[in-house]
């Protein structure tokens, strides 16, 4: 049975992407390396939804061992918590792509600085440049929440 997996993590089969001297900073050729990049994830975080539900239906069954039944039951609920974290990243790639289509894409919600390809290769769905991520992470762990 599949556990955790890293598809939570961003994509790793892409080649990075390397401006041009002087290249405008969010253009077409950027905008569309992010998209394949989120398409791709999108893809791959479908066809392991498609798994888990085939998963889920091959080994449904009634043991009548207590202890199976609940080592079943155990591994299909964190394969089902897996399942609802990649379904929340999932609504966040689909609110990026919009964010590429209304050229909205790659500058920080709170401080309107360029996030940086490379930030934005590692975590696609990067809304924060790292200053305002680590502020943010700060205030969070002071807060305690």
């Amino acid at each position: 049975m599949p556990v955790a997996d890293k598809k939570t993590e961003a994509p790793e089969k892409f080649t990075p992407y390397e401006p041009a001297a002087g290249e405008e900073y969010m253009n077409e050729k950027q905008l569309e390396h992010f998209r394949q990049i989120l398409l791709g994830w999108k893809q791959d975080l479908m066809e392991e939804v498609d798994r888990t539900v085939r998963h889920l239906q091959e080994e449904a069954n009634n043991y009548a061992d207590p202890a199976d039944r609940a080592t079943q039951e155990e591994g299909f609920s964190l394969e089902l918590r897996t399942r609802d974290r990649e379904r929340k990243l999932l609504k966040k790639i689909n609110e990026t792509l919009d964010m590429i289509d209304e050229d909205d894409y790659g500058f920080c919600e709170a401080c309107g600085v360029e996030i940086g390809i490379r930030r934005l290769e590692a975590r696609p769905t990067a809304t924060l440049c790292v200053d305002c991520k680590t502020l943010a992470e700060l205030k969070e762990k002071q807060l305690g929440g």
